[in-house]
């Protein structure tokens, strides 16, 4: 009897510390925010709250979980580097438009509307800087085609 609830036991604690850890991967690293201006081809511009993604954790976890993103919200994942660039939309519940922005800040390329959950790989499709997710159909919705450009100031890290 006595060992019947030593494996209960521990079997409780393996299921809480189970829980607990889903529970912050699903909450992810901390992101500084900032905003993000965007210059249409037409020349109108928006400005957009991002959350920037620049080390390999915050890039790795993006979006995922996320369940609501604000219509003038995104994320902008910083590379450091300019290189093809591959992205998929694990563990990510909301459809999403990225924009692949080159080292010239210009966009490049748009994947429009992306599937939620797919592990379809969404190529850059040459070597980008960044690239911005915002809610998809947001980039046809404000006019933002390839050409358009993108105003980048690193927001002051919360650390500092």
């Amino acid at each position: 009897m006595v060992s019947i609830i030593r494996i209960l036991k521990s079997a409780f604690v393996a299921l809480f510390l189970f829980a607990l850890a889903a529970s912050a991967s699903a909450e992810g690293p901390h992101f500084d925010r900032g905003p993000l201006t965007i210059r249409t081809v037409g020349g109108a511009e928006h400005i957009l709250d991002v959350e920037w993604a620049t080390n390999p954790e915050q890039r790795e976890h993006g979006l995922m979980f996320r369940e609501d993103l604000g219509e003038d919200q995104g994320m902008l994942f910083d590379f450091g580097v300019t290189r093809d660039v591959m992205m998929w939309m694990k563990n990510t519940p909301l459809s999403l438009d990225m924009l692949f922005i080159g080292e010239d800040r210009r966009v490049s390329r748009i994947a429009h509307r992306t599937t939620p959950f797919s592990e379809t790989i969404v190529s850059s499709g040459g070597p980008v800087h960044y690239v911005l997710e915002i809610r998809g159909g947001r980039a046809a919705a404000l006019g933002i085609t390839e050409g358009a450009t993108v105003e980048i100031v690193p927001p002051r890290s919360s650390s500092q």
